[in-house]
């Protein structure tokens, strides 16, 4: 299989340093190619390993449920929990 393109976002630098890239990658045939969703983290400030996935659409839109929910969550006031 070979890569067919990329498609990519202004990455998102978390407050402790973390940069976290999320883009498109296609691969496989051109007459028959397979999109999937990477999540890159990268590195901490202090050298810490990133971590690297990829997802099929259904599974990131899963992850953004999941982030969605658990946002929500932090902004509530934790008597309303």
């Amino acid at each position: 299989m070979t890569t067919a393109g990329e498609t990519a976002q202004d990455p998102l630098v978390t407050r402790c340093g973390r940069r976290i890239e999320v883009r498109c990658l296609w691969f496989g045939r051109p007459e028959r190619p397979v999109g999937r969703i990477t999540l890159d983290v990268g590195e901490a400030k202090g050298g810490e390993p990133g971590v690297w996935a990829a997802l099929t659409p259904d599974e990131a839109r899963g992850l953004a449920r999941l982030l969605l929910q658990q946002a929500g969550a932090a902004e509530a006031p934790a008597g309303s929990r």
